[in-house]
Parts: C-alpha cells; structure tokens; sequence
C-alpha cells in the first residue's frame, strides 16, 4: 500500500464514490433490459457492473482496506436513491417522465434494494478477500480470487431479491438462468478484460505515485 497526501487520498475517495455510484445507476438500469446471447438470457447490465470491482480491488491495494470500507459506507443510501428515481423514470429502457415519480414504484423499489443488499455482500466480501492475498507476490491472485467470489455473492444476491416471485412474468420465471449467464458473462469479462486493465492501471499508478521502485514491486 503506497502512503498518499491526505489532499489526494481525499480527491481520490471522492472520484471512486462518484464512479461507484454511477455504475450502480447505469446497472440498474441496464438490468431491466433483458437480452439473448447464444441461446441464453441475461441482461445489460452484466457489462457494466464488474467496473465496481476494478475500482474497488484498486483501492484496497492503494490506499488500504478501511479506505475501501469508507467508500461502501457513503456510496450505499445515495446509490439506492439514485437508482430509484433513475429506474422509475426509465423503467423497462422507456422513459416515463418526471411525473413517474409521483406513483410509488414497488417493481423499481425491489430492484433498488436487490442492489443495495448485493452490493453490500459483493463489496465487503471482494475488500475481504483481496486484501487477505494482496501480500501475496503474484499481483493478479488477488483480484481474480476476489472478483470470483465477490460477483458470485452479488449477482445471487441481487437477482434473488430483486425478481424471486416478482411481479415481471418473465424476470420471476428466468431469474436463476439469467443470474447464471449474468455471472458467467461477468467472470469473462472480469478475467479477459478488467484484470489486464487492473495490471496496466496499478503499474501506472504505483509509478506516479512511488517512482519505478514502487512500480516494480506492484
């Protein structure tokens, strides 16, 4: 873990709240959007929500596991509120204008609060486990073992109570076989893409901020 100004630890705190809670806005409502990919369901939102444990496993290496810990803490109650007006007024990917919000929405509500549970479990159970093998010499043993573990108990965990006996026909009837496909597509996605970008990001951080020596040791 690299020692930062408390200046830039504060700027950088910021900009991963920011990021967080835009992911979570964008998957949620990218999740209402169902598509088929080889034969099996699934949504759009399986493409946007492993950015969270790039940024997350980033910071637990950077600047520590309770700075991590600090992040999930203040970006859980703007998250769901967010996510709630947001899938209200673009329920199902059509946009229900501003006028929306004066009906109460217990479709959206659940998917909001699917995503603040999952969320939660994901997050702490990734900081968990990344920052138990992060000493470990091979740089990418940590944020694959996470990233395995953390959107295995996201992904259950959301689509279980977002649309186990929803009111959606489809969603109630499908949602295992889209959790399933949903996880795989993520776990692809992670390890062919995220966990290279994870190494260049690190690289190119620890050499900024601690000078080749530092970036060596990353």
């Amino acid at each position: 873990m690299t020692a930062l100004p408390s200046g830039m630890q504060r700027r950088a705190l910021a900009l991963l709240i920011s990021f967080h809670i835009l992911i979570i806005i964008a998957s949620n409502y990218l999740v209402q959007l169902p598509i088929t990919l080889f034969g099996y369901h699934t949504t759009w939102g399986a493409f946007s929500f492993p950015f969270i444990f790039l940024a997350t496993d980033l910071t637990v290496r950077l600047l520590g596991k309770q700075a991590a810990r600090r992040v999930i803490a203040r970006v859980m109650l703007p998250a769901l509120v967010a996510s709630y007006v947001v899938s209200v007024v673009f329920q199902e990917g059509s946009y229900r204008g501003i006028d929306a919000l004066l009906s109460f929405n217990d479709f959206v509500l659940r998917i909001s609060l699917a995503s603040f549970v999952a969320y939660v479990i994901g997050q702490l159970l990734d900081i968990q486990v990344f920052d138990r093998l992060r000493r470990i010499k091979a740089w990418w043993i940590a944020p694959s073992l996470s990233t395995v573990l953390g959107n295995l108990a996201d992904t259950f965990a959301f689509f279980s109570v977002a649309f186990w006996h929803s009111s959606n026909p489809f969603m109630a009837e499908h949602w295992v076989e889209i959790a399933t496909v949903d996880y795989v597509i993520k776990l692809v996605i992670s390890m062919l893409l995220f966990l290279p970008l994870y190494g260049v990001l690190l690289r190119t951080l620890m050499n900024r901020l601690g000078g080749p020596a530092a970036a060596s040791a990353a």
